[in-house]
């Protein structure tokens, strides 16, 4: 029993060798990362499978819309995972029940607006985006359920967020590994069985995620001796709103630019076709299973980072960077070569289609060396907005997104035709944002930008 409860306690990385606690935080989360992309993936598998490519299509090119309208929520989910990490690593109980009633709040009015407005613009903004009209009417079925669900993805990502920003990875993996088997199972009832199509796919999603957020707030009420939580914190004061708001807010604006890109490449990507979507559909669904390592390792260091600057520890944040930054990049050299050996293989789960699968090797080739830059970045991003720098990470995706990723995508496809264009220019943008990410942390602006004010410098 004792061990148990060791298991599940929150970590405390103001402590001991940063190795060891940033590989003790970052398994169950990649773990606990694998099994939340099988949700898409599962989805994505059976009905291409099932249903066929056009179903499968459908589904791919709901993607970036469906991305675009989370925004708001994956910044108050940064804004919060950043202050729930410092208040923590601070040990200030008041100012962490407070974040993490306010932000418990803010999430379910926000869920409200979105799930009664949202569905409304589905289909205009699918018919903006050339979406085919063949596969159009699956993509809006397969979206409007899920925004008619949006409290369970809602609850399930950000308070997975709160309890990692305690140090507790374990509890999400548990979840995620319980929701996962729920979405399965029920896709292969909702759409071999009863038939129900894309439909019945995205009801498994918002079902196991509804799951998920429920175990999350349960684990909550547990960590009584970690925060306070009740109806006088669910009231939001005015400054925890404030600080959550600043602090999340350019991450949620550059998130915003990054799927307003991806909308418009999106757009780019339904002029080329169904098979070429479905392809494309087919990378983005592996790209999720590969960028898993770089972004648990990505969160882990922000945490840690976050942890230490709220201790006034910032000596172990340089520490960590580079042992955290030397396992990031010696995964992604391992992923890169899993990637050109088995790309193939990978694609064949998804469709019997050879032109498709063929296609997708292609495409993954050419992003696979631009995984290793992503590796770098990514931890490096992780430190600055774990410090609490929010608006160096803003701006380097507004330059990177709106001034290389896009322009690059439609002049590459002018002169060349090809539908390989689209994935060469966002192997471009990685590679340029990596650089980007090193000079900003080698500036280092983000060491002064803690919440918790201490008088240590790095």
């Amino acid at each position: 029993m004792l061990a148990l409860k060791k298991l599940f306690a929150p970590i405390d990385m103001t402590e001991g060798a940063p190795w060891k606690k940033l590989v003790a935080f970052t398994v169950p989360m990649l773990i606990g990362n694998v099994f939340q992309q099988l949700y898409s993936t599962v989805d994505a598998i059976i009905v291409g499978r099932y249903v066929g490519d056009h179903a499968l299509a459908a589904i791919s090119s709901t993607g970036a819309v469906f991305f675009l309208l989370l925004v708001f929520f994956i910044g108050i989910s940064s804004g919060a995972g950043i202050m729930v990490s410092q208040y923590f690593g601070a040990k200030k109980r008041e100012e962490l029940s407070r974040t993490i009633g306010a932000c418990i709040t803010l999430l379910t009015l926000c869920g409200v607006v979105v799930m009664v407005f949202a569905p409304m613009i589905t289909r205009p903004l699918l018919v903006l985006l050339d979406t085919p009209p063949e596969i159009l009417d699956w993509a809006c079925s397969y979206m409007n359920i899920l925004l008619w669900g949006i409290h369970g993805v809602v609850y399930f990502n950000i308070l997975t967020g709160i309890l990692r920003g305690m140090g507790d990875s374990v509890s999400p993996l548990l979840y995620l590994i319980i929701s996962s088997a729920v979405n399965v199972a029920l896709d292969i009832l909702f759409i071999p069985i009863l038939g129900m199509g894309v439909a019945g796919a995205a009801v498994a999603t918002i079902i196991a995620q509804f799951i998920s957020g429920i175990l999350c707030i349960r684990r909550l009420l547990q960590m009584r001796d970690v925060f306070d939580f009740g109806a006088k914190y669910l009231a939001p004061k005015k400054e925890y709103i404030t600080q959550v708001m600043k602090l999340g807010m350019p991450t949620g604006a550059s998130q915003a630019v990054f799927s307003l890109a991806m909308v418009l490449v999106q757009s780019l990507t339904n002029s080329f076709g169904p098979m070429v979507i479905a392809a494309y559909g087919i990378v983005m669904r592996i790209d999720g299973f590969v960028m898993m390592p770089v972004f648990s390792f990505s969160n882990a260091i922000m945490v840690f980072t976050g942890q230490n600057v709220g201790a006034g520890k910032l000596d172990r944040v340089k520490q960590g960077t580079k042992q955290c930054a030397i396992m990031a990049v010696g995964t992604a050299v391992v992923i890169v070569i899993g990637i050109v050996v088995f790309g193939g293989h990978m694609a064949g789960l998804f469709t019997a289609t050879g032109e498709i699968i063929t296609m997708t090797l292609r495409f993954l080739r050419i992003l696979s060396l631009g995984y290793i830059g992503m590796a770098l970045s990514q931890v490096v991003w992780g430190v600055i907005r774990g410090a609490g720098d929010v608006m160096t990470p803003m701006w380097a995706s507004f330059i990177t997104t709106v001034g290389i990723r896009v322009p690059a995508a439609y002049m590459l496809v002018h002169f060349t035709g090809k539908p390989d264009s689209i994935v060469l220019s966002l192997l471009i943008t990685w590679l340029i944002g990596t650089v980007y990410g090193i000079v900003a942390y080698r500036i280092g602006k983000w060491r002064s930008k803690g919440i918790v004010k201490q008088n240590e410098t790095i």
